[in-house]
């Protein structure tokens, strides 16, 4: 069995956000009603949408857009076919395109799991090349799967328990993260304040090579079908380490290879970014097979019988170094940068090495934890996938389920 597709026209109001001048203190002051914009959904699932960094007064709210709880609003400018359900009075910008759905024709969440279902279908009809748009009359005009609405209340009830599985092991996911944090201060205390009094080197003092900056490469340069060598990129750094190996690749030289290639204990750190990223590093504990690095990064070793180049990476994605950054760090209209002498100069907290090695040991087997669970939530997003699929073509319950 199918559902006959709609236009989302067809099942509620459509409405177009703005944002009022923000040459009118006067919508700005005294703000209470919360200005939504696309950095506050939830890329993949459905968002509750209530806080935002920005909030309107009511003279600005009544010349903005405003919706009531429980409208569904999608990002339509930019990144196309984010989700989220209006949970309270809100606004929003123009970036987004909000549905006001009649109650007695659509189920709000189905209407939202729907288009997210579709979401490459919405990706597809956006115009222009540089930034991605989809204007009110195509959005309008964009269509779902509707069966009659008691069978949509049951495809929601089936989907939401399954996102609840699915949000509870991402929160298992992040605790073990922050396990490793306390892990962390339990055995080493605050490196700002450093209460046990461990010993506190410059960076240069405890280095095996010296940082060296990485590999520009054109665009020209890079190649796809599995050829060329892999070339790691600040998007592939997360948490102190590489998390995901599937890189893009390069035409390199023998010669380019051996002087930019990266070894096992190298750690990289970004050096030219936007401020919040500036510092981001990770510690190279395997290589699949040769790679490179590029330009915006630097890497160097230490000496790991003085310093466990894992704690380090722990210690360089601290505040404590954080702040030694910021201080030195040379800034630009869009972004900022740091050099190998600030690298050098960065104040290191080292404890007993033992004391490192046996961090080391414990935040690995909490990490070896943490990538069962991100296996297992994996196959709960694929088997996400196979119900939402099955709920939009009639076959959700005809199956079973």
């Amino acid at each position: 069995m199918s559902y006959k597709m709609v236009r989302l026209d067809k099942l509620g109001k459509i409405i177009t956000g703005n944002t009022p001048s923000n040459k009118k203190s006067e919508y700005y002051n005294e703000a209470t009603t919360p200005f939504i914009k696309p950095n506050n959904f939830n890329p993949i699932s459905i968002s509750s949408l209530a806080e935002a960094d920005e909030h309107l007064s009511l003279k600005g709210a009544a010349e903005g857009r405003l919706v009531e709880e429980g409208a569904v609003l999608v990002t339509c400018i930019g990144t196309i076919g984010s989700v989220g359900i209006a949970s309270k009075q809100i606004c929003f910008n123009q970036q987004i395109n909000a549905v006001v759905p009649d109650e007695d024709v659509v189920n709000n969440r189905y209407l939202a799991y729907a288009i997210i279902n579709r979401r490459e279908q919405l990706r597809a009809i956006a115009n222009a090349p540089v930034v991605p748009i989809i204007n009110k009359k195509k959005f309008s005009a964009f269509e779902i799967p509707l069966p009659p609405l008691e069978t949509q209340k049951k495809i929601v009830e089936v989907l939401d328990k399954a996102q609840a599985l699915i949000d509870a092991r991402k929160e298992q996911i992040r605790l073990m993260d922050e396990l490793i944090q306390l892990v962390f201060y339990e055995m080493f205390g605050d490196p700002v304040t450093n209460p046990k009094g461990w010993e506190v080197k410059k960076l240069s003092e405890i280095l095996e090579t010296q940082p060296q900056n990485g590999m520009y490469k054109p665009k020209s340069e890079y190649v796809k079908n599995g050829f060329g060598v892999p070339i790691l990129r600040i998007d592939a750094l997360y948490n102190g380490k590489v998390e995901n190996w599937d890189l893009k690749r390069i035409n390199c030289s023998e010669k380019e290879l051996e002087k930019y290639g990266l070894n096992v204990d190298d750690i990289i750190i970004n050096r030219v970014n936007s401020i919040e990223y500036l510092g981001k590093c990770a510690h190279i504990d395997r290589l699949i097979e040769a790679t490179v690095f590029e330009s915006n990064m630097m890497r160097f070793s230490v000496v790991t019988s003085k310093i466990n180049p894992f704690y380090l990476t722990r210690l360089l994605s601290h505040q404590y170094v954080y702040n030694q950054i910021l201080i030195c760090a040379k800034k630009t209209v869009n972004q900022a940068s740091i050099n190998q002498q600030d690298v050098k100069s960065f104040d290191i907290v080292v404890p007993d090495i033992n004391l490192q090695n046996a961090f080391t040991l414990r935040a690995k087997e909490i990490e070896k934890r943490k990538n069962d669970l991100l296996e297992s939530s994996n196959c709960m997003d694929e088997n996400f996938k196979s119900i939402m699929n099955s709920a939009f073509l009639g076959e959700l319950f005809k199956s079973g389920v």
